[in-house]
């Protein structure tokens, strides 16, 4: 089907459309993204990677190229070390030094940079996102930008003319656009006295008193700051889209400037999307790589299908800001993820409206290609209690369901949601939601309606007879025997949870008996009499 004459559903679709109108109706459109490695890349840095994402595959259903470049921005100053890093002593000692020259405080990879831009550039993939990686440090000290620099020094007067616009304070009358790390001792951060001759740069250096120059044709230690980076660099790889938060949004912001700096590099600003923060609930709010108290894709993935992970936030408007749950919210997740997934089949039926955004979100949440027809989906609150009662056995779990799983994505689905049901489990699930099925009867004291009771629902799952072929029947069999004992729910069903697992309550009676299997809740119930 021809995607451009589909309703304009989603955001990302509407977003594409924007662009497309904007900037012409081009074959070709390059998408931007980019972060600091500055410390451990968290899942609130996802949002505008996964936004960037969505707007690409909007583009391409259009029949469009697209270029996804992702921008690691590895040349900054190592500002701040992050409490959750090892080996701090050594750390201390390249604080203001390019993020690029920091070392791997792990000592596997070749800088603290490359540690942490390999560890996300290899969740994105698990996520089904394909970028083309910049690394700055390697186009800075490559010369690739020392055209853009030269810009901005000889248009020292404009840039400071814009920015002024929106400080309380005017910049200093000797403020240059750039910053430079030291030849000496490599820092940035007491580096004074610039002074800019249209070829050379002069400076002297506050923390070893060196005084160097450095000419625009053969220096790797000149950077454009952010404000004037950030436009620099939409003119050098002609961006026609990028996203930014809120912190780069407000106005007077670096978006606001961005966009008459990006004219002085004979550019224009790229269609802009402003995208919300996205939070973990119970977290201490927005998430920051310098705190090191951070929730990765990772460990999202541990508790969400990656298919999930991206229904998530295409679910949600850009300009929506969220939190992803590990509590007991997580059941509701799956159990809605479900309902999207049955309407975008046409299993389960709506109205045409949220039908088609059913079909949209869904589409824009695969990893590999569309599903033909409908996926196996074990509910993931019963799947808890199937992997419980065999213990956490995904091969046995796997024989409870050997009728459901039919081809290889319902074999993976099923891997997937059992992994992640078992850690949710482990690390999330509330106390009174565990448990374990008892091995031997336990010693139990009842009075003689109790034990009449047991005695009767142990004979009637031995027998195997209708009643035990569905749980409403097993469920109204069950208050058959009690009513025709005078007793009450509370009087018989804690004694069956005691029996079973050692607790007073658990997952619906009926179902349950029939989840651990009628022979063996048969056994146990005998086994007390």
């Amino acid at each position: 089907m021809d995607q451009q004459k589909k309703p304009l559903i989603h955001w990302a679709d509407m977003t594409a459309d924007r662009i497309c109108r904007q900037l012409g109706d081009k074959q070709s459109y390059t998408v931007a993204s980019g972060i600091t490695p500055s410390g451990v890349v968290h899942f609130g840095n996802f949002r505008e990677v996964i936004t960037v994402d969505f707007v690409a595959r909007a583009l391409r259903a259009r029949g469009k190229d697209v270029r996804f470049i992702f921008s690691w921005d590895d040349y900054d100053t190592f500002r701040k070390i992050p409490p959750n890093m090892p080996n701090q002593d050594e750390l201390t000692m390249f604080l203001f030094q390019p993020i690029v020259d920091t070392p791997d405080p792990f000592g596997k990879d070749d800088s603290y940079a490359a540690h942490h831009e390999k560890a996300f550039e290899s969740q994105l993939q698990k996520v089904g996102i394909k970028v083309e990686p910049l690394y700055q440090s390697k186009h800075y000290r490559s010369g690739d930008y020392k055209v853009g620099i030269k810009t901005a020094l000889d248009k020292t007067q404009e840039i400071k003319d814009i920015l002024n616009q929106y400080r309380k304070e005017e910049l200093a009358s000797d403020w240059l656009p750039v910053a430079v790390y030291c030849a000496n001792c490599n820092t940035d951060n007491k580096v004074g006295e610039k002074k800019w001759d249209g070829q050379n740069l002069t400076y002297k250096c506050g923390n070893c008193d060196h005084e160097g120059s450095e000419n625009i044709e053969t220096t790797s230690r000149l950077k454009l700051p952010w404000r004037m980076d950030w436009p620099m660099r939409w003119a050098q790889e002609k961006v026609d889209f990028e996203p930014g938060g809120k912190d780069h949004s407000s106005q007077g912001g670096s978006f606001t400037t961005a966009k008459d700096i990006v004219k002085l590099f004979d550019w224009q600003a790229p269609i802009y999307l402003q995208y919300d923060f996205v939070a973990i609930k119970g977290g201490g709010g927005k998430m920051s790589s310098s705190s090191g108290e951070v929730v990765t894709v990772n460990d999202v993935l541990k508790v969400y299908e990656p298919e999930m992970v991206r229904w998530i936030f295409a679910s949600y408007k850009s300009n929506v800001d969220f939190s992803v749950s590990f509590d007991l919210d997580v059941i509701k997740t799956y159990e809605d993820f479900d309902r999207q997934e049955r309407l975008a089949f046409g299993v389960e039926t709506g109205n045409e409206k949220k039908v088609n955004m059913a079909k949209r979100v869904y589409e824009l949440s695969q990893i590999d290609e569309h599903p033909k027809e409908m996926p196996f989906q074990p509910s993931f609150r019963h799947l808890t209690n199937v992997l419980q009662i065999n213990d956490g056995n995904l091969d046995r779990a796997k024989e409870y369901y050997k009728e459901d799983i039919k081809n290889s994505r319902d074999e993976r689905r099923f891997s997937q949601r059992s992994q992640c049901a078992l850690h949710w489990l482990e690390n999330y699930a509330p106390e009174d939601f565990k448990f374990s099925i008892n091995k031997e009867a336990p010693k139990t004291e009842m009075n003689a309606p109790q034990r009449e009771f047991i005695s009767q629902v142990a004979t009637l799952l031995q027998s195997g007879g209708e009643a035990t072929l569905n749980d409403k029947a097993l469920h109204e069999a069950l208050y058959e025997i009690m009513h025709s004992l005078e007793q009450k729910p509370m009087d018989v069903f804690p004694l069956c949870y005691s029996i079973l697992i050692g607790k007073e309550k658990g997952p619906k009676l009926a179902g349950f008996i029939r989840t651990i299997g009628t022979d063996q809740v048969s056994k146990l119930f005998k086994g007390v009499l």
